[in-house]
């Protein structure tokens, strides 16, 4: 008869975190609630649904995906460039093109966020609906998004700005 050994052994070395017997209950409530939600969501229209579903993964795969791949890959180009002087040394100070990418990635994904969940605010295309259930107009949606946007670039390039002052202080002067 074999020892349990090696299977510890195994468990081990892809360090799985299912030991813990809290870790199973909650994964499987996780898995119940997930199985509930969709019962629940498909009892409908579930072929409305699953096209929805489907079309939306395609969507993001095949069109949003590379767009804002080669977007990203700009940024990290252009921002690579920027760090980059006229006769300056290979290794500029600060952060480089990758690492100055964060700052436009961070915002640009807040803003892409706050912009699908009240995209149809933004739009005015529920103005009516939103109207009738609240009492409210949608009229300020569109400029709030914005001031956000441009609060949050504004804070990520002041950021930056910082960490390259604080990089250039740090840097001995180069001696003539």
């Amino acid at each position: 008869m074999r020892s349990p050994r090696p299977v510890g052994a195994l468990l081990r070395r892809l360090r799985l975190p299912l030991g813990n017997p809290l870790h199973i209950l909650l994964l499987a409530c996780s898995f119940a609630l997930a199985a509930y939600a969709g019962v629940r969501l498909l009892s409908g229209d579930w072929l409305g649904v699953t096209l929805w579903v489907v079309g939306a993964a395609l969507l993001h795969d095949l069109v949003l995906l590379p767009l804002y791949s080669l977007a990203d890959r700009a940024a990290v180009r252009g921002l690579g460039a920027a760090g980059r002087r006229v006769g300056a040394p290979s290794a500029p100070s600060g952060p480089r093109g990758r690492e100055r990418a964060m700052y436009v990635r961070v915002p640009a994904a807040l803003s892409a966020l706050l912009l699908l969940v009240w995209f149809p605010l933004i739009s005015g295309m529920v103005a009516g609906h939103y109207r009738t259930a609240t009492g409210l107009t949608s009229d300020g949606y569109l400029a709030r998004w914005l001031l956000i946007t441009a609060v949050l670039f504004g804070g990520s390039a002041l950021l930056l700005v910082c960490r390259l002052r604080r990089a250039t202080k740090r840097r001995p002067p180069a001696a003539h």
